[in-house]
């Protein structure tokens, strides 16, 4: 009898490790059909005497526990919810506990997002694969029920597809014809209630393809120069490819340890932590990151080895990371007495020279430029000084800032100030290859300048921003500099990895205040770009640089190229 239980059990667990795969975060369509499980070892089965399993979700900083409603069921392994809904967002929990010791088992968070009425799938709710045309393929409808007997119906583009019902759709040799976005929808009946989950992926079939991937880790072994007591963090992140890979892991070892999680209260944070892994689009490339969190160096932190590991498709990529003491020089006595001498005599002197900087940083930056006559472009094989990317609609709704990409900022800075410029539409002329011209002349600028609005929703200006924002924010080639030509509430329409940028890299139009080519715009502008010798024109203005109706035209057939594209 002992035996049978045995097996009985082994398959029970067997059969639950093919539902319960180890996922972190998830998300989840509010009005389905939605489970939480846990695997659970062998050893708890036999060796616990008694013990109560408990599911938590926290809520305020605070763990509640779940009290079980005709909506939310607990059942064996797994927490059921008879649907999701909105409010259910949060962190969930698994405690089990023999009167003497709380042990937490697994942690979860759950995003329930909002359905998109008008169509039968979310946009933030499906993964993309792209793969290549002519080779075979399978779709997979995840593990969305515990239930056998549940009916399976694929959605291609939200029309019913061939009345496929199993739970892969096979293609012996895709094709571009195949490209769409599949739902794969399971529906449950419970308690005389019909429910269902979803599933939706985005297949994209080229007819070349993908350049050649393998899995790999931005960056190669490094040691970083730093002092005991100082503050380090240590960036890992990893390539997955074309398409976000969800058996993939990041992690960081501290000489083959396992270092702690980060905490939102910095008061109980352990001296050195790991912060969550955090993901990340640029065009069609997909990353993970995860941040090592160092307060404060000790001089033992000095022999160890910080290996940030990056795991996926039974592939291993590793990164060491190793501190060094940098090089310190002793202050000269004279030095250090003049200091203190001043310090204790002066100390107004240490706030008005901070107060001075402060507000005139700008000035005092282009009057060393000037004086010394620096030129950070000598050498560097760059053509342009700046690829400028602004709304390239052929009748832009806000005429005055088209007259400002294409008349007022090359007036003024090539003009005034000697840089060139590289506009799209002056400088580019129909018949090239798109996607290759915009690689080709940001990798020949030194900055791409950005010129923000409501209106900058253009496929090209979009694709612009985003091959701007990976050689600025992972090649590291490129430096960006925003003009909020207006004032801008909200971001919502500009990708979200632009949040990753300095704020001090913002220059704001202020109208007939920033015309002047003396004011606080331009040398805030020419600040941010290049420094080279020039020639400076003081005397400028709007108004008096011969901007006729004839000059506000652009100089090429930008819109008709626009058109074309």
């Amino acid at each position: 009898m002992t035996l049978m239980i045995f097996f009985v059990m082994l398959i029970m667990e067997s059969a639950t490790e093919k539902l319960c795969p180890l996922r972190a975060s998830i998300d989840v369509l509010e009005g389905e059909y939605f489970f939480l499980c846990y695997l659970e070892s062998r050893q708890e089965h036999f060796q616990e005497e008694a013990y109560t399993i408990n599911w938590y979700k926290e809520s305020a900083g605070k763990q509640q526990l779940i009290k079980e409603t005709h909506r939310i069921v607990s059942q064996m392994n797994f927490l059921e919810f008879w649907p999701a809904e909105l409010s259910d967002s949060g962190i969930y929990s698994v405690i089990h506990s023999n009167g003497k010791q709380n042990v937490t088992i697994q942690k979860w968070t759950l995003n329930v997002l909002e359905r998109n009425k008008s169509s039968c799938f979310n946009e933030n709710h499906l993964t993309t694969e792209i793969k290549s045309a002519g080779i075979g393929h399978s779709l997979k409808c995840s593990d969305l029920s515990v239930y056998e007997n549940d009916s399976i119906t694929w959605y291609k583009d939200c029309k019913n597809y061939e009345h496929e019902t199993e739970r892969e759709l096979n293609f012996r040799a895709l094709t571009v014809q195949n490209s769409g976005i599949y739902t794969c929808k399971i529906v449950i009946s419970h308690e005389g209630t019909i429910y269902h989950s979803t599933n939706t992926i985005k297949l994209v079939i080229e007819e070349d393809a993908p350049e050649a991937f393998s899995l790999e880790i931005v960056g190669h072994h490094e040691e970083i120069e730093t002092k005991i007591g100082k503050e380090e963090i240590l960036n890992c992140t990893g390539f997955l490819g074309y398409y976000m890979r969800e058996d993939a892991s990041l992690y960081w070892l501290i000489n083959q340890t396992f270092p702690e999680q980060c905490t939102d209260i910095p008061e109980n944070e352990p001296s050195i932590c790991e912060e969550e892994l955090k993901k990340l689009q640029l065009g069609n490339k997909f990353y993970i990151t995860r941040l090592l969190r160092i307060k404060k160096v000790r001089d033992e932190d000095m022999h160890h080895n910080f290996t940030c590991m990056l795991q996926a498709d039974e592939s291993t990529r590793m990164k060491i990371v190793k501190l060094k003491k940098g090089k310190t020089q002793d202050l000269p006595v004279h030095i250090f007495t003049t200091g203190m001498v001043l310090a204790l005599l002066f100390p107004f002197v240490a706030v008005a020279v901070v107060f001075v900087f402060v507000m005139f940083r700008v000035d005092l930056v282009l009057f060393y430029r000037s004086i010394c006559r620096r030129d950070e472009t000598a050498g560097d094989g760059k053509e342009y000084d700046a690829f400028v990317s602004y709304l390239k609609d052929c009748v832009s709704p806000v005429e005055e800032e088209r007259e400002f990409a294409l008349k007022i900022l090359p007036m003024i800075l090539e003009e005034n100030f000697g840089y060139k410029l590289c506009i799209f539409e002056r400088d580019v002329f129909a018949g090239g290859a798109f996607v290759d011209d915009i690689h080709s002349f940001i990798d020949k600028s030194r900055r791409l300048i950005i010129i923000l609005s409501q209106n900058y929703v253009s496929d090209r200006a979009i694709y612009e921003l985003e091959s701007g924002l990976h050689k600025a924010l992972v090649e590291r080639k490129t430096k960006i500099i925003l003009i909020e030509y207006m004032p801008i509430s909200d971001y919502n329409f500009l990708p979200e990895s632009l949040s990753l940028l300095p704020s001090k890299r913002v220059v704001k139009w202020k109208k007939d205040k920033s015309l002047p080519v003396n004011s606080r715009f331009w040398k805030n502008l020419r600040y941010l770009m290049p420094a080279k010798p020039i020639k400076i024109k003081t005397r400028g203005h709007y108004n008096n640089l011969g901007l006729g109706s004839e000059a506000a035209q652009p100089r090429t057939e930008g819109c008709d190229f626009n058109a074309i594209i």
